[in-house]
């Protein structure tokens, strides 16, 4: 279950949101979720219920959105608002074709591309429960138009564009 939330809120109130989320996905599974809900930490930091290790879920929040998605197998999801993104960054941890595709674009859908292939690469790590400790340039992801048509085996993926192109979430679950 995907529930996305488009609200203007402080940082601290983001927080709090996405896990307002949460505890409403979590309804769907039978479970109640609260501040005193035990969770447990994997090797990287990805939290999960203690009492419910078939439950797996992630959180993300950003400046005027909040996501969450809860299942029963590994599963990321990332969020932004579409900036101006950094060339350095695309230098360091996108992969050739990646940046190709970036390259190509016209500069006015250059932002929106970027964010739609880190938010992937985001949500892929998110799902594995690597962090950053994860080789970005390794997870490749190549679009066409809508379509996600390169990505890393074993998992599928599914991609938000909201509000005209301000907003870009992405799903990343494994088969």
């Amino acid at each position: 279950m995907t529930a996305i939330s488009l609200i203007e809120l402080n940082k601290k109130e983001q927080h709090t949101h996405a896990h307002k989320l949460l505890r409403e996905c979590l309804k769907r599974f039978g479970v109640n979720y609260s501040e005193s809900t035990p969770i447990i930490k994997g090797k990287h930091g990805k939290p999960s219920l203690a009492e419910h290790p078939e439950i797996q879920y992630n959180l993300s929040h950003g400046d005027g959105i909040a996501a969450c998605i809860v299942g029963e197998k590994e599963c990321g999801i990332d969020c932004e608002r579409v900036r101006t993104y950094h060339v350095n960054v695309v230098k360091r941890v996108f992969s050739e074709a990646e940046k190709a595709l970036i390259e190509n674009m016209e500069e006015s859908e250059k932002d929106l591309l970027f964010f739609r292939l880190w938010t992937l690469k985001e949500s892929y790590i998110k799902a594995l429960g690597t962090g950053l400790s994860y080789p970005l340039t390794k997870a490749e992801f190549i679009l066409d138009g809508d379509e996600i048509f390169v990505h890393p085996e074993g998992f599928r993926f599914r991609q938000y564009i909201l509000q005209n192109g301000k907003f870009v979430v992405s799903v990343c679950e494994r088969n």
